[in-house]
């Protein structure tokens, strides 16, 4: 077997994999494995091998940037749950909400500024309310976007309450720069969870924590993650473009 169908068959067996580790490790926390949602984030990979995970029975897909997202989506099939889940920038919005029709959540809303945009947007197109999660930096690395941790509370507030145009889903932090986190680091995104839920008067379960990727997903998932996003592990290292 060469080229294509290798591929193929190599992240459809990815891809089963990291499904049997998912549900392992939710058998470890005590909560049913399909609490948890899979996010197979296919930056930089090419449209053929999304449909190959797509073929074997995934939905949910993430990518990291706009115009990648704006031109992969268009191709692939409707029912496609898209998430996006890196920096956005104001001026950006419109694009993806006009392309990508089935953009189910955007994961990175770290400021009101952003928050205010897409609900302006999505207002003004006339779509459904869009998920978004609140971006924390547990890891307090100033080249990591997220709110602080101490600003969190405000930012879910206003997201949920001004807002009217997002539904505000729950909680989302990155990894340090290895790709890795910490305990602490999905320690503190539980604790903020706690903090947002009371604030809020909502229940826990009604707020997503998005936290873990390839290198710490059950880790993750044992300490209270609802949403995994793993590129690398499912669809093999990623293919920048060499820089001239």
């Amino acid at each position: 077997m060469e080229g294509p169908a290798m591929e193929g068959a190599a992240v459809s067996t990815a891809l089963r994999s990291v499904l049997c580790r998912i549900q392992q490790a939710s058998e470890r926390s005590g909560r049913p494995s399909d609490r948890i949602n899979l996010v197979a984030v296919s930056k930089t990979k090419p449209i053929s091998l999304i449909q190959q995970v797509y073929d074997a029975g995934h939905r949910c897909f993430g990518e990291n940037y706009v115009q990648e997202l704006v031109e992969k989506a268009p191709q692939l099939p409707a029912d496609i749950e898209w998430h996006f889940i890196g920096r956005l920038q104001s001026n950006k919005v419109k694009s993806l909400l006009a392309a990508v029709p089935n953009l189910d959540m955007v994961e990175s809303v770290d400021n009101e500024k952003i928050a205010n945009h897409l609900d302006c947007m999505v207002a003004s197109i006339g779509r459904r309310p869009l998920k978004v999660l609140v971006q924390v930096n547990t890891s307090g690395e100033e080249s990591k976007s997220g709110v602080n941790p101490s600003g969190c509370v405000e930012l879910a507030k206003h997201v949920r309450l001004g807002c009217p145009n997002l539904e505000f889903s729950g909680l989302m932090t990155i990894g340090m720069l290895d790709y890795s986190s910490t305990p602490e680091n999905f320690k503190t995104l539980s604790n903020c969870r706690i903090e947002v839920c009371n604030a809020l008067g909502i229940a826990e379960d009604q707020c997503e924590l998005s936290m873990g990727m390839s290198a710490d997903f059950e880790q993750a998932i044992e300490m209270g993650s609802t949403n995994v996003r793993i590129g690398s592990t499912i669809f093999g290292a990623r293919e920048y473009p060499k820089k001239e």
